[in-house]
């Protein structure tokens, strides 16, 4: 079996595969939305995950029943992933109508609480879950602005967090516009940035942040799916279509091409994909496995997508 190629992530030291596995599709089905998934399949998928090389495992208090499979299925191989899980959500989702949810099936952003009550709440919740007494890295969940987490001492929650052993790393799922204050902060070693070459509004954010020491953990790199599934981004694939990036594919797919895009961007140090399906982990694995594009191909590539969002 091909190797799958490391970085490290950030100042952390951590050196992590540059695929890794988000738990989401283990969630099962939450308010009506996701798939239905029994044990034996989500115990075959987390023992593939380990077994192929993949080394960092991304996970949420608000995926369903995630944190409950990984801490029964694969806590006893701790010493062999980077665990990362998120705060500031809600401890029981199942109290939230399909109404007051996300397209995932998660509560909204703005039913999550920073409070350090709840924090230190549902990681001690987390904790018990996922079977294990620490976390690598905890990271904030949806992108709070840098008022909200100095209203409720966020911040100072996770540092003594820290400081208790209970989380190595602090991290934040972030996006735009508070993006670029979580970089300025200087206080997190791990931001998770949706990203593509498709869907390129971070790449920016990307750079700065890895230059900052920041470790860049990317979900979306794939352009959310194939055209006409369901999250799949409907201006990503007419960028595709108007950069003509069929003509680079030789023998790869679509999903195999742009994972490897992704991770060919030097500032990129890990991409988080999540399967159901024993058989799409397996192709993930392969792509990563092959490792980045050649620096000219990527750099054509870059040209051609910069001269389209140039142009008028």
């Amino acid at each position: 079996m091909t190797e799958l190629p490391r970085r490290v992530l950030g100042n952390t030291g951590l050196e992590i595969s540059v695929l890794g596995f988000g738990s989401l599709e283990l969630r099962g089905i939450v308010a009506g939305v996701g798939r239905s998934i029994d044990e034996t399949r989500a115990e075959t998928i987390l023992n593939q995950v380990l077994d192929s090389g993949i080394n960092y495992i991304d996970t949420s208090v608000d995926y369903g029943d995630s944190e409950k499979r990984i801490g029964k299925f694969i806590s006893a191989r701790r010493s062999e992933f980077i665990l990362a899980t998120k705060c500031g959500c809600p401890p029981d989702i199942s109290k939230f109508p399909p109404e007051e949810r996300t397209r995932y099936g998660v509560p909204l952003p703005g039913l999550h609480d920073y409070s350090r009550k709840n924090i230190i709440d549902t990681l001690d919740q987390s904790l018990s879950r996922l079977n294990t007494d620490y976390i690598d890295v905890l990271q904030l969940h949806f992108s709070p602005s840098v008022e909200l987490l100095k209203q409720e001492c966020a911040i100072e929650t996770l540092t003594h967090l820290k400081q208790e052993g209970k989380i190595r790393f602090i991290g934040c799922s972030s996006i735009l516009p508070n993006i670029m204050d979580h970089i300025n902060m200087g206080v997190f070693d791990v931001l998770q940035i949706p990203y593509s070459k498709l869907d390129p509004a971070h790449e920016g954010a990307i750079h700065l942040a890895a230059e900052a020491g920041i470790g860049t953990v990317i979900r979306g790199g794939v352009a959310k799916g194939l055209p006409n599934q369901q999250h799949s981004s409907a201006d990503a694939w007419e960028l595709w279509d108007q950069a003509n990036l069929e003509e680079f594919l030789n023998d790869m797919t679509r999903i195999e091409f742009l994972l490897r895009l992704t991770i060919s961007n030097p500032d990129v140090h890990t991409a988080i994909i999540g399967t159901s399906n024993p058989e799409h982990l397996k192709a993930n694995i392969a792509a990563a496995a092959a490792g980045p594009l050649s620096t000219e191909v990527y750099a054509e590539i870059s040209g051609r997508l910069l001269k389209i969002s140039e142009s008028p």
